[in-house]
């Protein structure tokens, strides 16, 4: 059974259309990557997938179990909205760090107001609290980064923040990892050890959707790839399928642009 399936995914703008119907599944362990030209969607869809955005159109089922469907009613509340999104975790571009915590802060932030939600939080909260910072710890030395735990991001280089980002978004343990074009903000000398990072994920089976425009990243890392165009999926396959034999001329016209062929 798919982890994750898409199914007819709509959204617009006004009149804009954005998303003009994404099919796709991933098993586990499956690594994504969604590439094509800025503009055409990649990001909005990484945002309704993460419940950031409500598409108007679609499906969106993980494990079997739908978790939206644009032609029933919705009333989810905001918790229940909550509730879906930690299926996923979404490590943005600028990284989002909170400026007034450490590092360690930020990667158990999340994980604390989430577990304040149990009944028994007050009663247990001193070892709720040690469990948290435990695991914060163990994520942020797996990131390379036990050495920075009392730092605040300012103090930190681009790299670093978004390796802290990584951290936090798999502090709650999601089914699905998504990555907004994670190197983007980055100098290109930094760049290295945060895909280092994504690349030792694949490795120990993360489901992960990476919207990138590294392209020897998506090639050697990826086992899936999918060029989206104008708001549409133009072309899905393997790595040797779009690198290699890409179907479209403007899928060879892009890659052949970038220098990856």
């Amino acid at each position: 059974m798919a982890i994750l399936e898409v199914k007819n995914l709509k959204k617009n703008f006004g009149e804009l259309e954005v998303l003009k119907g994404i099919d796709f599944s991933l098993e586990k362990g499956d690594v994504m990557a969604v590439i094509g030209s800025s503009g055409n969607g990649k990001t909005t869809l990484l945002r309704c997938i993460n419940f950031l955005e409500t598409p108007n159109e679609g499906e969106i089922i993980v494990n079997g179990e739908t978790l939206f469907d644009a032609s029933e009613k919705d009333n989810s509340s905001e918790s229940d909205i909550r509730k879906k999104r930690l299926h996923f975790g979404l490590v943005f571009q600028n990284f989002n760090l909170f400026p007034q915590y450490t590092v360690l802060g930020n990667v158990m932030l999340a994980k604390e107001l989430l577990e304040k939600e149990r009944p028994d939080y007050k009663q247990n909260k001193k070892q709720i609290k040690a469990e948290i910072e435990a695991e914060a710890r163990k994520l942020l030395d797996e990131v390379g980064l036990s050495d920075k735990l009392d730092y605040y991001p300012h103090q930190l280089s681009g790299g670093q923040q978004q390796r802290v980002a990584i951290a936090r978004a798999l502090a709650l343990k999601p089914d699905i990892l998504c990555f907004d074009e994670p190197t983007s903000a980055l100098d290109p000398e930094l760049t290295g050890e945060v895909l280092k990072v994504i690349k030792s994920l694949a490795d120990s089976n993360m489901t992960m959707i990476v919207v990138t425009h590294e392209m020897s990243f998506a090639r050697d890392v990826a086992n899936k790839i999918i060029f989206m165009d104008e708001g549409k999926i133009l072309e899905e396959g393997s790595p040797e399928d779009i690198f290699e034999n890409p179907k479209h001329e403007r899928v060879r016209e892009f890659i052949g642009g970038i220098g990856a062929i």
